[in-house]
């Protein structure tokens, strides 16, 4: 009988499958660690997974607290700085990187900084930290939107995705050619970019999921794949393994928010009875 999984597992395990075999990857914490882990374990043997920090070819014992946690280790290769993190990703040495999204467009630009006016923002998010950077020189960029949106026009542009579409990332002269976002990945699909246009596409949708209802978060007009299917089904050894490394991902934060204050609440009520 197949295992039940939750959505953020679904999220997880989808992330790992676009890592494969040899390629250096630059995590950061949270899902981007729990999915490197899965695929260094299942499907990615000899791929080198870096910290942001600059600890090189990790081997993942429990999900990171920081970006140089090298407590969350079995064991690294080495160990050197946020500068040659960085300058790695500069010279093309990473394959991929992960970054989360506050507000995309079509082409796959983000905002990462403010919701509404800079000044009075509506709402204060993290800023760029390396996103900007790995994403402008990362081979390749996985995309995750959990609580974002998609808007035609960033109310801040903070990093870049294909600019204009077509080929207006390569005519700058500011990326490596060929580099740039290839998949988002929300609670309701996965998004792909068009090879030509570079324009979102709608590639899979999550088992439940209707394309009307995806349609109506987008204030664009939407295009979707003739060979458009559903994402696949978590087998019963990758839900294990994300429930044994990182089981309060696996449930996702409002249910972490929940079970902190049940515990909470049962402590208190402990102490009222002693």
């Amino acid at each position: 009988m197949n295992k039940g999984y939750t959505l953020n597992e679904l999220l997880i395990i989808t992330c790992a499958k676009e890592i494969k075999d040899h390629q250096n990857v630059i995590l950061g914490v949270g899902l981007p660690t729990t999915a490197g882990a899965l695929a260094k374990a299942l499907y990615a043997p000899h791929a080198t997974l870096m910290m942001e920090s600059g600890i090189i070819d990790f081997e993942p014992l429990v999900p990171l607290n920081h970006i140089a946690d090298a407590h969350s280790c079995r064991g690294f290769s080495y160990a050197t700085d946020l500068f040659t993190a960085f300058t790695m990703t500069y010279r093309g040495f990473v394959d991929v990187c992960f970054l989360g999204v506050g507000q995309i467009d079509k082409f796959g630009n983000l905002n990462t900084t403010c919701v509404g006016d800079y000044y009075r923002p509506s709402l204060r998010l993290p800023g760029s930290g390396g996103a900007a950077d790995f994403i402008s020189y990362a081979k390749k960029t996985v995309l995750t939107l959990r609580g974002g949106q998609f808007v035609e026009k960033l109310d801040y542009f903070t990093s870049p995705g294909y600019l204009d579409g077509g080929d207006s990332r390569d005519r700058s002269g500011l990326f490596p050619e060929g580099s740039g976002p290839s998949m988002l990945l929300t609670t309701k699909g996965v998004f792909r970019f068009d090879e030509q246009t570079k324009e979102m596409y709608l590639a899979q949708i999550h088992p439940g999921v209707s394309v009307e209802e995806i349609r109506k978060d987008i204030p664009w007009e939407l295009k979707v794949a003739p060979d458009l299917n559903q994402t696949e089904r978590p087998t019963d050894r990758e839900i294990q393994f994300v429930r044994h490394f990182a089981p309060t991902e696996s449930i996702g934060r409002n249910m972490r928010v929940e079970l902190a204050i049940a515990n909470t609440m049962q402590r208190a009520q402990r102490r009222g009875k002693s």
